[in-house]
């Protein structure tokens, strides 16, 4: 037990030294590359904070819970595709199969009785309508416009 606490102690103290004796090397050795490759990243963060503005959050997170194997989810799926064409950058479509291992804490997460289910999120995430069953296009447009989707 000794053998093996004193063993430890060494690998500890090795791994300390050289990573301690590793960030000294490169800051007298590298620091204008150091520099550069902030200036980069900079760059990089820049860039990335351009692309999150042009992006546009949706008014509507309209999700589908269901199934691909159950035949009213089945019925849903051309009308969410027709949602996610038609509504592109107001509505955000999203489908879980709670019949697999990822979708199903989904229907936990949600309290799902039924499938399908349909839920509606406004912009900040609250749930502000649920339907139960095959919803028609028609009615599930009504809900959209109720949260200024056009």
């Amino acid at each position: 037990m000794k053998i093996l606490k004193s063993v430890f102690a060494v690998i500890f103290f090795a791994v300390f030294v050289t990573a301690t004796y590793g960030e000294k090397k490169s800051d007298k050795s590298g620091s204008k590359s150091l520099q550069t490759n902030n200036t980069s990243t900079n760059q990089t963060v820049k860039s990335n904070k351009v692309k999150q503005k042009k992006e546009v959050k949706p008014k509507v997170t309209f999700i589908e819970i269901g199934s691909v194997k159950c035949i009213p989810c089945r019925m849903m799926q051309p009308i969410m595709e027709e949602i996610k064409r038609e509504y592109k950058e107001q509505v955000k479509v999203v489908f879980y199969d709670v019949w697999t291992e990822e979708g199903r804490p989904y229907a936990m997460k949600y309290g799902i009785r039924v499938i399908p289910t349909q839920i509606f999120l406004d912009s900040t995430g609250k749930e502000y309508f649920r339907h139960e069953g095959y919803f028609p296009k028609d009615e599930l447009v009504k809900i959209l416009k109720k949260k200024g989707v056009k």
